[in-house]
């Protein structure tokens, strides 16, 4: 995905010793039509530069993540005919989360999403891994001020629906998903943000059963977007 997506990267890495499978050949083979290095490695070696031995014999070593900005994220979700989706991570310092999140953003239609700064996952080795190859493609970006940023999408026409327990909202209820909308999500334990929290639109929960207290982040990310992304089929149907 990252070679299709045309990552500026520097070297693929291969394990000595890994199955030869369609992927592996083309990724292979785009590497060589760009003149990218192709280094041949010991397993150990793989294991040491991935930080564990997660991968499939495997590698692409690209430089640090290019962040997003968040005008720009608005600015081209206006440019489109379905009208914007976005998602903000508040609280949220798991990238395993991040990149879970990333990918349901991108299999449901998103536009992109926005971590903070500080006190945050951020888009590691660990998160493009969960992300399955989606954060080459769907954009992230990180900014400062949660709250301004939250402001300037309602000011560019958003609705930001804050997911919490308790809101006025459940998702059985809630139907503006079809319109331009902003998913605010915190974490299991702290939520979202006081001052996050007062700035959103519209606070609303998942339906769940009574005796479990709360979902996953990226869990609850997948069950809105889904949602959201069947209202909007729905009203292109009725359109």
């Amino acid at each position: 995905e990252c070679l299709h997506a045309k990552v500026p990267a520097t070297s693929l890495y291969i394990v000595q010793g890994t199955r030869n499978d369609e992927r592996l050949s083309e990724a292979v083979a785009i590497a060589n039509a760009r003149n990218l290095p192709i280094l041949e490695v010991q397993r150990h070696a793989m294991d040491q530069m991935t930080g564990n031995g997660m991968h499939q014999g495997i590698g692409l070593q690209i430089p640090p993540y290019k962040y997003a900005d968040v005008h720009d994220l608005i600015a081209g979700a206006a440019d489109k005919p379905e009208p914007g989706m976005f998602v903000i991570l508040d609280n949220i310092t798991d990238p395993r989360n991040l990149g879970a999140v990333i990918r349901s953003v991108a299999a449901f239609g998103g536009d992109g999403v926005i971590i903070p700064e500080r006190r945050s996952a951020s888009v590691t080795a660990v998160a493009w891994r969960t992300s399955a190859g989606t954060a080459a493609r769907l954009p992230v970006a990180r900014e400062t001020n949660m709250t301004r940023t939250v402001q300037e999408f309602q000011k560019n026409g958003y609705q930001v629906v804050g997911l919490d327990a308790g809101g006025e909202h459940t998702l059985d209820t809630y139907k503006g998903g079809k319109d331009p909308v902003v998913i605010v999500i915190g974490s299991e334990g702290k939520g979202i943000s006081r001052l996050v929290k007062e700035n959103c639109d519209v606070i609303m929960s998942i339906p769940m059963t009574s005796w479990v207290e709360s979902l996953n982040a990226s869990v609850a990310a997948g069950a809105v977007l889904s949602e959201f992304a069947r209202q909007r089929r729905v009203a292109a149907q009725e359109s």
